[in-house]
């Protein structure tokens, strides 16, 4: 076909010299690359290489590119592929490409305590500047915390409002669904180990203590960070992509006191809420396998569950919640 692309081997000896013609775009790929690859293959100590480019008709980004690939890939120490014939209509197009740089070729085969200690050491510095991004987050949420108490109209009522909406009331039904199923799963288990010692009545202590001191409320806190976290971070960054906050900071408005305040006290308030309708949900559920599983009435279900637990573990775990 009229236009296709070729890249022959014009000159034999010691130099090399290839000529590209036809049309170097993006429609013609494979067949660019296939030749592009072919010709790198010829890279060797030559004192002169030379592209003619002269008889290239069209010429796009990625003609461009693997052009400039080419150069590089024949480019030996200090014998430098030149680019001959070029026209001034695509010399800016190769010349924009050419300032992008590779990507290093890092080498991985040889393993030395250099590179471990400087692995270690970028390891360390990215922690640092995260434990450095944490503290000083938390220090701009105390200070407009500090300018909400001293005024508290710069409080933002319905925002707080808004977002404990969507922290707790529109997470209820699967953290109690997923709660309901751990309780489930945790009495289910318990008692098919229990049964072996004729101890099936003490699974009751078991699920109470670890759904009021520990697993309820880790559930629920991942819960919420999985679903309420990630669409903060998401909300949160597409203002920022938009100029939003900026436009915030233009208006003399603080983006902690306007955006991040009353995220976090929804979330704060949120937690414990969840935290309750989440062991609810397990103890249910954790009764309803031991009558259907085990064997164990209701009335002795709760009757142990009242002898096993107290409201130390139920405060324990609700102070635990804010700060999950």
């Amino acid at each position: 076909m009229s236009g296709d692309p070729t890249l022959q081997r014009i000159a034999q000896g010691s130099g090399l010299a290839l000529l590209a013609a036809g049309s170097w775009t993006a429609r013609f790929a494979p067949d660019l690359e296939r030749m592009v690859s072919d010709a790198e293959k010829l890279a060797g100590s030559r004192p002169n290489i030379f592209i003619d480019v002269s008889q290239v008709s069209k010429l796009d980004t990625f003609g461009a590119w693997l052009i400039e690939r080419l150069r590089r890939s024949l480019t030996q120490g200090n014998v430098e592929a030149k680019i001959a014939g070029l026209s001034a209509n695509y010399s800016t197009l190769v010349d924009e490409v050419r300032r992008v740089k590779g990507t290093p070729v890092v080498e991985t085969s040889a393993v030395t305590i250099t590179g471990m200690l400087e692995q270690v050491g970028h390891s360390m510095t990215g922690i640092g500047s995260t434990i450095v991004g944490l503290i000083d987050m938390l220090g701009a949420v105390l200070a407009a915390s500090a300018r909400v108490i001293v005024n508290p109209r710069g409080f933002r009522l319905t925002s707080t409002v808004h977002h404990l909406e969507q922290v707790c009331w529109r997470a209820v039904p699967i953290v109690v669904l997923i709660t309901f199923l751990i309780g489930c799963i945790i009495s289910q288990q318990g008692i098919f180990h229990f049964r072996r010692f004729g101890a099936d009545i003490f699974v009751v202590d078991m699920l109470g203590v670890l759904v009021l001191r520990e697993i309820g409320v880790l559930l629920v806190a991942i819960m919420v960070a999985g679903r309420s976290g990630s669409a903060y971070t998401a909300e949160l960054g597409s203002m920022k992509m938009r100029e939003e906050i900026d436009a915030l900071r233009t208006m003399g408005f603080d983006p902690i006191e306007v955006l991040i305040l009353p995220r976090m006290l929804a979330l704060v308030i949120a937690l414990p809420i969840l935290a309750f309708l989440g062991a609810m949900a397990a103890l249910y559920g954790g009764g309803l396998v031991a009558w259907l599983y085990g064997g164990v009435d209701p009335e002795a279900f709760l009757l142990r569950l009242r002898d096993a637990i107290s409201i130390d573990h139920f405060t324990v775990g609700i102070i635990k919640a804010p700060v999950m």
